[in-house]
């Protein structure tokens, strides 16, 4: 099996491959471009986050810069998912983010990982796992979500955590390591804001 093969399979391999290299490199000319498009250019920005990832739903809008190592290639986002200034996607291999996610601004989702053992690293030997987040999640400011994590439909994880187990789905989901703080319930569907009422009559 090739090191490019390995990309997906948890196994370690050199990233410094080769073949590897220039495919990634081919992807950065695509990211670089959509960094440097203009605020008023959003039909080229779509066009190219459709060239850039391997899948992009309807309604996406990832403010630039958007950092990712292979510029969205691994990468599957459904419609509607908004993601604030400097989303970085460690996409080594396979992200998976479902409709109407929001991501704050700096959140980074790494696939990839390096073993613990020091004459590994040395060898600059890296593995990658999956990372998947369920549709309607929030992604506050800052956060980490780290490689092999998934984050059930519906939940929030608060600003600066960083995810280093899964989280279900429902729930509120904060700090570091990140733990669930509590589900999200009826009570949230009262009050959005510090004892501020949702007049759901006002937003029909």
């Amino acid at each position: 099996m090739s090191h490019r093969e390995k990309l997906h399979t948890t196994e370690l391999y050199y990233p410094s491959d080769e073949t590897i290299m220039q495919e990634q490199q081919a992807c950065q000319e695509l990211l670089y471009d959509y960094n440097h498009t203009r605020p008023s250019e959003g039909e080229k920005r779509a066009k190219l986050l459709q060239e850039m990832f391997a899948e992009i739903g309807e309604g996406c809008y990832i403010e630039p810069p958007l950092h990712a190592n292979w510029a969205g290639h691994f990468c599957h986002f459904g419609k509607d998912v908004y993601a604030n200034f400097g989303l970085t996607l460690v996409d080594d291999t396979h992200i998976y983010v479902g409709d109407d996610v929001m991501f704050g601004p700096n959140v980074v989702v790494a696939t990839a990982g390096h073993p613990l053992c020091p004459e590994l690293r040395e060898r600059g030997l890296q593995y990658n796992a999956s990372v998947r987040i369920g549709r309607n999640c929030w992604i506050g400011a800052g956060a980490i979500i780290l490689p092999g994590i998934t984050i059930g439909e519906n939940s929030v994880i608060g600003a600066g955590s960083v995810v280093t187990k899964d989280i279900p789905a429902n729930v509120v989901a904060v700090g570091n390591p990140c733990k669930v703080l509590r589900e999200i319930g009826d009570y949230d569907r009262e009050i959005y804001f510090k004892g501020r009422k949702i007049d759901w009559s006002a937003l029909e």
